[in-house]
């Protein structure tokens, strides 16, 4: 190595391109089969204060639920799908049979039934596998 090469060699290694990535939080959470810790926690009032948590009510053998689920998943998965306080939608599923004791506290006396949080508390919700677009007006409304 030269004199030459020794000057240039420092401004070589600073030349060289670099790449930087970010995260930013997803666009929803799915919190499948929530025990009531996980419970808590999502629905708190610091968890809910920017955004909008959808409690599913759920049971295995329930056919109605079965048809809701991948409804609701698709909302709270779609970047265009808006709730009417403007917030992001996380999605959180109770199964009822593991975990009646929530669903006592909730009042849940049919399957499905949907409630929505904000700013830790439910605010809304509805009893029944609705169709995409009712799922949408429901979300307006929260």
């Amino acid at each position: 190595m030269n004199i030459r090469t020794a000057t240039r060699l420092p401004s070589l290694l600073f030349s060289v391109p670099t790449r930087s990535f970010s995260t930013s939080r997803c666009r929803f959470e799915h919190f499948h089969g929530a025990d009531e810790t996980t419970f808590s926690r999502v629905t708190s009032a610091t968890k809910t204060n920017e955004r909008v948590v959808l409690v599913d009510f759920y049971a295995d053998w329930c056919g109605p639920c079965k048809a809701l689920s991948p409804v609701l998943e698709k909302l709270a998965g779609d970047v265009e799908t808006k709730t009417g306080s403007g917030r992001p939608i996380d999605l959180v599923t109770v199964d009822t049979d593991v975990h009646g004791s929530l669903a006592q506290k909730y009042q849940v006396r049919a399957l499905p039934t949907v409630v929505a949080f904000r700013d830790g508390e439910p605010v809304k919700q509805f009893v029944g596998a609705l169709p995409e677009g009712g799922v949408r007006k429901f979300l307006e409304e929260v």
